[in-house]
């Protein structure tokens, strides 16, 4: 079908057609080529003959892998369209949502001046709480009291 969007299906053979792809060409190349030695620097005054390479194709042609039977796709197209619609209903949400309110600065300075406490009093208490609830965790799962 002209124009329809891929499925779930058809990008993971895509995806998997790729990597593939890299792992042949990469199990192909060889050691690479001892470099050429380094030439004297030209003299400014000769004319440099200069060669450009220009990648319009690619260096390397790809092998073409036969195609992989996936089976029958994993998810109705039904429930492909759904979930299609529901994150672009996401996406749309998410670029119309307005920016996070500015700081309250009476809320901020609250805040400031609560950390302090806050951090006293969690170091003094927060080792205790935990104590107390992972020995009555470990008294629970091995059915005996600490």
């Amino acid at each position: 079908m002209a124009g329809r969007e891929p499925s779930m299906e058809d990008i993971l053979a895509s995806i998997k057609k790729v990597i593939a792809e890299e792992k042949e060409l990469r199990s192909t190349v060889s050691v690479a080529a001892p470099l050429p030695p380094i030439e004297a620097e030209p003299d400014p005054e000769e004319p440099a003959d200069e060669e450009v390479l220009e990648l319009d194709e690619p260096v390397v042609e790809t092998m073409r892998l036969p195609e992989v039977d996936l089976g029958p796709p994993l998810v109705s197209e039904d429930a492909a369209e759904a979930s299609r619609l529901r994150l672009a209903a996401l996406q749309e949400a998410a670029a119309a949502a307005p920016p996070p309110p500015a700081v309250n600065p009476l809320e901020q300075m609250v805040r400031d001046m609560l950390r302090p406490m806050l951090k006293d009093w969690l170091d003094q208490n927060l080792p205790g709480i935990v104590d107390e609830h992972v020995k009555r965790e470990i008294g629970r799962i091995t059915g005996q009291g600490l």
